[in-house]
């Protein structure tokens, strides 16, 4: 019998403990299923965050290391620069790698370490009860900012792939979302290429994902994914924000 579909030896069997709703697993997917098709897990080396993702190292299936909140890109270059023949990445959310990790994030780039980094944008701190991040948008509700969040006393949210993007030591900076089937196709060969670039040795490569957090949005999931697309992509405009593939073309 032919198979038609396999889940990806990029994956434990492990039971995820994600939100219903949440997209975590289907980025973890797509990672997954990237680094089996280059062929590298035997080379591979996670490194989880603290957040949703602090699990992670029994979902991937290849060596992993857990990292201190916000340390993941300095825990990455250490094992890169010690193992530069593996295939190194960091798995964050907004509140490890924009608010506590912003500097590992920015010097991580700024040096070009040859990692790459994915970063999952729900606009909340997930795990901890739905505090504001750095990426919470302005009006958006969170425990710490009942009212909303006010431009005027908490500042406007980061925009991690447009800052990045301006560091030379930046190789391939892009942010996709995974809302519907062409979006996670889109996401797929996005991640794909950031791996590649990493590979052939180009430099710091990031995916920012914008993802999900029905339960602390107080959303169903189908809403969810509705909301990113109404109020976040006008804010994190989707697209490619540094490729040095193109700029030395």
């Amino acid at each position: 019998m032919a198979i038609v579909y396999q889940k990806t030896k990029g994956l434990t069997d492990a039971e995820l403990h994600y939100c219903p709703g949440c997209t975590h697993g289907i980025v973890h997917k797509l990672v997954g299923e990237t680094l089996e098709e280059l062929d590298v897990l035997g080379k591979a080396v996670g490194v989880a965050p603290v957040g949703c993702a602090v699990f992670a190292y029994d979902y991937f299936n290849c060596d992993m290391q857990e990292a201190a909140h916000g340390r993941a890109p300095a825990v990455a270059t250490g094992i890169k620069r010690v193992l530069p023949q593996h295939v190194v990445f960091t798995y964050q959310g907004d509140g490890d790698l924009a608010a506590i990790g912003i500097a590992e994030a920015v010097h991580s780039a700024m040096r070009g370490e040859k990692i790459t980094v994915i970063f999952v944008n729900n606009a909340i701190y997930g795990m901890t009860g739905g505090q504001m991040a750095p990426t919470t948008l302005v009006g958006q509700k969170a425990t710490t900012a009942p009212l909303g969040r006010d431009p005027g006393h908490y500042g406007s949210p980061i925009r991690m792939s447009e800052m990045l993007a301006t560091i030379d030591g930046a190789a391939y900076i892009e942010r996709v979302m995974v809302t519907t089937p062409a979006s996670v196709m889109k996401a797929k060969r996005s991640i794909k290429k950031a791996f590649e670039l990493q590979i052939a040795g180009l430099g710091f490569t990031m995916i920012e994902v914008l993802s999900t957090c029905p339960t602390n949005w107080g959303l169903t999931p189908v809403e969810s994914l509705e909301w990113v697309k109404e109020n976040m992509l006008p804010v994190f405009p989707l697209g490619v924000y540094r490729d040095v593939t193109k700029e030395e073309a």
